[in-house]
């Protein structure tokens, strides 16, 4: 089977999107509309995995969504809505949860990292969570998904839940008529530079909002004075800058202001080490301050001005969540179909 080709990716509206969503995931996404169909979702199913306050959820389902319109997605060529809306998001997850194995869930590495010590008292959700995350891909027989280091064994396992699926019901398949794989096998899309941003006051950390410091990462709707005086007090080491990438492999703190730079100037380490290479901190800070609040500044206007006009920012995702579910149900009849449903 020929499969149209096709992006998918979500954000969990967890709230105070970062630096690191929006250069490790959302900032890529803008250029893909010019060569793929694109669906952009907010993944509010996902995100009750664990326990949210409603008002909050709603709230923070609206930040992600202005963050997409304002990066430069446009409602009008991609689809961007909220999973809930698309309830079939929810009936192949429970079919692939009869496909999946249970050793496969317990191998994700982000389940054990979420559960820690206490996996037998987390909900049945976080253990389903890749499942979910198989069935939000594959509803739209997405060919391609941009992916970062912490969501590679995700799309593996989706990849793992497509062919079983395909296996097992192959007979069925090619009994309703459709020639090869019902599923396509999902890309990844892999990562450019500088897509895993580290926290400002620990390069060996992800950027991360439950950092208990606010000064370790920047807020998207943070200010250009909270943005140029986070970079100004960034961790960094006494050494000027190395003139090549090597010199940057023992300096987390370094590496990821450097990182930051790149991908913010859509330029590669070397470049910007070609530039600012011999050059100290009292340097090099003030111009990264400078380019972050020309980029992020503008972004995080607009944002500020879609979270207050949420009469725009719903009716931007009724109107995507009508279009997926097109696209949704007419994968979910042959779905049904195959696996023996009656309807």
């Amino acid at each position: 089977m020929t499969f149209t080709p096709r992006v998918f990716s979500g954000i969990q509206p967890s709230g105070d999107l970062h630096l690191g969503n929006y250069l490790g995931a959302i900032r890529r996404f803008v250029p893909l509309q010019d060569t793929h169909d694109c669906i952009y979702c907010v993944v509010d199913m996902h995100a009750i995995t664990v326990w949210q306050d409603p008002d909050d959820l709603r709230r923070a389902t609206r930040e992600v969504a202005a963050a997409y319109v304002a990066a430069g997605i446009d409602p009008k060529r991609a689809i961007i809505f909220n999973q809930s809306q698309v309830i079939q998001h929810a009936e192949l997850a429970w079919v692939f949860n009869c496909i999946a194995r249970i050793g496969w869930m317990n191998r994700m590495t982000q389940f054990k990292d979420k559960a820690g010590k206490n996996s037998e008292n987390v909900s049945l959700g976080l253990l389903a969570y890749p499942s979910l995350m198989a069935a939000d891909i594959l509803l739209y027989k997405a060919t391609h998904v941009p992916v970062g280091d912490d969501q590679k064994q995700h799309l593996e396992l989706t990849r793992d839940i497509a062919a079983k699926f395909n296996n097992d019901y192959a007979a069925s398949i090619a009994a309703q008529g459709h020639d090869g794989e019902f599923f396509p096998i999902t890309e990844p899309l892999i990562a450019g530079p500088a897509t895993r941003i580290m926290s400002l006051r620990d390069g060996t950390k992800k950027m991360s909002k439950s950092d208990p410091s606010d000064q370790s990462r920047i807020s998207l709707l943070d200010d250009a004075d909270a943005i140029a005086r986070k970079i100004r007090k960034a961790t960094t080491d006494p050494a000027e800058l190395p003139h090549d990438i090597e010199g940057l492999s023992s300096r987390p703190e370094a590496d990821n202001l450097v990182g930051i730079y790149a991908a913010l100037s859509d330029r590669t380490k070397a470049q910007v080490l070609a530039e600012f290479g011999g050059k100290g901190w009292g340097t090099f800070k003030p111009a990264l301050a400078d380019l972050a609040v020309a980029v992020l500044g503008p972004m995080g206007d607009e944002m500020r001005r879609l979270i207050e006009d949420t009469t725009t920012i719903d009716a931007i995702l009724r109107d995507g969540a009508e279009r997926a579910r097109v696209i949704a149900e007419a994968t979910m009849v042959d779905v049904r179909s195959i696996v023996g449903f009656i309807r």
